[in-house]
């Protein structure tokens, strides 16, 4: 029905403003809509990292048995490390970290059964599928320093190519000599209910010929296959980071002449090792 008291029309207007709504002179509601209340989004953060707290029955440099383990799989080694990335602008990130070596083998030089501890910091970029890496290392160990300048080209499609070019620019307590290692890689994983299992394949060249200790050839100096399984412990929730459990095999063939374990007194040129450990991303 209509309103026929025109006198009201400016007193309904002003109350129609306030409350929001409008109401025609024939009666009829007017729906007025309203600005929405702004959306807050949580900002991306641009911080990441891993941290790993595996045991490993080998400590293996570049195809080198340091401890001179062999085919034994007692007598482990604790190795935690962590790594922490902050994105920068134009898709670059820095990166920093750190990993230990921490067993009783031999009398430490730095302290307790503190092997080991090496630092890296360097800068990532990302085009597409395209990952590079440039890290400068620092491996402190027997009272001195070895420095490593490495680059890695990765590639996120099938079978995960990569390629580690390994620069050695001061030997420290190493016995080797300067010299550069390129590395290629492969990676294929397949999941197996909640387990992840990864091959990875690597084959190593040798540019120089005493890289490691009694080395006396270049070229083909190792290559290693393995099987990784990772679980994630999901009913630990993600409040605190991805946290997951890994382990596997690692086989490796070393060439006599190049990396020489057995010329410098290692037991075995191939062996097997074996890593249990638990890792977490935050």
């Amino acid at each position: 029905m209509k309103t026929p008291v025109k006198a009201s029309i400016l007193k309904t207007a002003l109350v129609a403003s306030i409350l929001g709504t409008a109401v025609s002179l024939a009666g009829d509601p007017v729906t007025t809509t309203t600005a929405p209340a702004p959306t807050i989004t949580e900002e991306e953060s641009n911080f990441s990292g891993t941290l790993s707290l595996d045991v490993n029955s080998h400590f293996v440099s570049y195809g080198f048995d340091v401890w001179g383990d062999g085919n034994d799989l007692e007598g482990p080694t604790f190795n935690p490390a962590i790594e922490l990335t902050w994105g920068l602008p134009a898709n670059f990130s820095l990166i920093l970290g750190t990993w230990w070596d921490v067993n009783g083998k031999v009398p430490s030089a730095i302290g307790g059964k503190l092997q080991e501890i090496d630092v890296w910091a360097g800068l990532g970029y990302k085009v597409g599928d395209l990952s590079v890496t440039a890290l400068y290392q620092n491996w402190i160990y027997g009272s001195a320093n070895e420095q490593i300048v490495d680059l890695k080209f990765a590639y996120d499609t099938f079978l995960s190519p990569s390629l580690t070019i390994h620069n050695r620019v001061d030997p420290g307590a190493s016995g080797g000599s300067n010299g550069t290692i390129v590395v290629a890689g492969v990676s294929h994983s397949i999941d197996a209910g909640p387990v992840s299992i990864a091959f990875p394949l690597n084959i190593a060249y040798f540019v120089d010929d005493d890289f490691h200790p009694a080395s006396t050839d270049s070229g083909f100096g190792y290559g290693s296959i393995g099987i990784n399984a990772t679980l994630p412990l999901t009913f630990l929730g993600d409040s605190a980071g991805e946290w997951n459990v890994h382990g596997g095999f690692t086989y490796y063939v070393t060439d006599s002449d190049v990396v020489a374990n057995s010329d410098a007194g290692r037991p075995d040129n191939d062996f097997l090792t074996a890593n249990i450990g638990i890792g977490c991303a935050f």
